[in-house]
């Protein structure tokens, strides 16, 4: 929040329509007061609403302070506030406001609030391990995570691996101390970590049931991926607010998007796979028939993961698809590797090709029955699939095998998903028109297909920026109905800066600040 004046010190208390609302700052504008009241209005309607009020005028302590007003007022109608953001540095702007907010609770009250607000973020954010976290990129982070933390490596056929000390006392401790009552940024979080001995992420994501508001990344509730895992038990009275959304719609497609080529050594992956399973088979067959057994149970069983196996996450699947049984060709682990071979040779057959094509989901399974007489049932199981045997076989390096993961993401998808896809093969990068690359793109042109899950879950979301014009487009191609949908102006009766920007001079001829022309008088 800019230009604000001083804070906790002094603050204000309102009447927002019969809702006494504290809010932590001496004066309020004019219109932080109407985007209140139309919030209020969504909340009662237990509804979804879109609202536009611009930048720097105070968006979010306005949220902040009447969403947690409603919950103290309402506590059986809204739970939990979900606030997603698009960046770190805005995740920690939220929540310094929230802590802001919850001193002017304290002051007022002449008590702490019993209310826990937490940030969360990626493991990169928040490890503490001294050897994981200063991996530079949060894939090698992610990867090495999964190999020292997964369920399934913990007690190995062939005797122990390395663990994570934190993760241990997690596992040990961790559940039964939950977070202390207060407002938790990621700093907070590591620094807790450390002087526990305990994983602040695991210990982060533990704690979101009993959070009173939560903020963290778009894709904890858009990506399906990631969602299924982190946030499926979040309740359906939270509030969820989508902040800064007016690109919702581009985080929504590439949520549900995947591109293919040719360099993804997917072959290797296959190879590695036969040759674990050569081991196992080997070593330790029963592995492979109490695998079998649950496959056919039924993916629900099979998949059953324990909070540290994020990475295994499968993308969308329908609860009918996870009720049934495997089909029989991919079932037992031989028949599935020589699935994904065929699979994967077929896919770079498709690569080859000299000229751009344009293929919908069904065109491309009729054409993959027609060249290897590939089903589409087999192919929506198979992300779940390769997830079970990358467990049966407790391989220690995932990350190695994310080409294939992706390919059997792709598959899951192109024979999930009919309609709002569609598939483009380009020979040539964008970057290198002239150089053969080819690449496969799997797009999603409906937005409303990753935001759908949400909007039907939770009885009111909240979308907000101060950028969402034009206001009804947001409604449509998100595909959801609002009960309220508003949008406000600044005040200009305070002072107020305006900047210009000055692009040419006089002449018409562009301005710039670059060394080489600063002699062009």
């Amino acid at each position: 929040m800019s230009g604000r004046g001083r804070a906790c010190g002094v603050h204000d208390r309102l009447n927002v329509d019969g809702l006494l609302v504290l809010f932590p700052y001496e004066f309020i504008y004019p219109e932080q007061f109407s985007y209140m009241l139309e919030l209020k209005r969504t909340l009662d309607a237990k509804g979804h609403g879109v609202l536009e009020m611009p930048s720097g005028t105070g968006k979010t302590v306005s949220l902040l302070s009447l969403i947690v007003a409603y919950q103290r007022a309402h506590p059986l109608d809204v739970s939990k506030l979900i606030y997603c953001s698009r960046t770190v540095p805005e995740i920690e702007k939220v929540v310094e406001e929230l802590r802001k907010l919850l001193q002017c609770y304290e002051r007022e009250l002449g008590q702490p609030l019993p209310f826990l607000g937490l940030a969360l973020s990626s493991r990169k954010n928040l490890c503490v391990h001294p050897e994981v976290s200063a991996l530079r990129f949060g894939k090698e982070v992610d990867s090495r995570c999964l190999a020292l933390t997964a369920s399934y490596l913990q007690d190995p056929p062939e005797g122990p691996r390395a663990s994570c000390a934190f993760f241990q006392e997690f596992e040990a401790r961790g559940r039964q101390s939950p977070l202390p009552f207060g407002v938790h940024n990621l700093d907070d979080l590591r620094a807790l970590g450390r002087q526990r001995g305990c994983c602040p992420y695991f210990l982060a994501r533990s704690s979101l049931a009993q959070a009173s508001a939560v903020v963290y990344s778009y894709h904890y509730l858009l990506d399906p991926k990631i969602a299924g895992l982190v946030s499926a038990e979040l309740a359906r009275s939270s509030v969820v607010v989508f902040d800064e959304a007016h690109n919702i719609d581009n985080v929504c497609i590439e949520a549900m998007g995947v591109t293919l080529t040719r360099r993804i050594r997917c072959q290797a992956n296959v190879g590695a796979l036969q040759s674990a399973l050569q081991r196992v088979k080997e070593s330790d067959s029963r592995r492979l028939a109490d695998e079998y057994q649950r496959l056919v149970q039924g993916l629900r069983e099979a998949g059953a993961a324990r909070a540290s196996d994020l990475v295994l996450a499968n993308p969308v699947l329908p609860d009918e698809v996870l009720q049934e049984a495997v089909p029989g060709s991919i079932r037992t682990a031989e028949h599935f590797v020589g699935f994904l071979r065929r699979l994967v040779e077929a896919l770079r057959a498709q690569l080859r090709g000299p000229r751009v094509q344009q293929l919908s989901p069904p065109a491309f399974l009729r054409e993959l029955r027609q060249r290897v007489c590939i089903e589409r049932k087999p192919l929506r199981f198979c992300a779940e699939r390769l997830h079970s045997l990358l467990r049966t076989l407790a391989l220690p390096d995932v990350a190695d095998f994310s080409p294939i993961t992706l390919v059997a993401n792709f598959a899951t998808l192109v024979s999930t998903y009919s309609k709002g896809f569609t598939i483009i093969i380009e020979p040539f990068e964008e970057r290198a028109p002239s150089v053969a690359n080819p690449v496969l793109h799997f797009c999603c042109l409906d937005a409303s297909i990753a935001i759908r899950p949400v909007f039907e879950r939770f009885q009111s979301v909240i979308v907000t920026s101060g950028t969402l014009s034009p206001l009804e487009f947001y409604p449509k191609i998100l595909g959801f109905r609002p009960v309220t949908m508003a949008t406000f102006s600044m005040t200009l009766a305070r002072t107020c800066l305006c900047p210009m920007i000055v692009g040419r001079g006089n002449d018409q001829v562009a301005m710039s600040s670059k060394f080489e022309t600063r002699e062009d008088i």
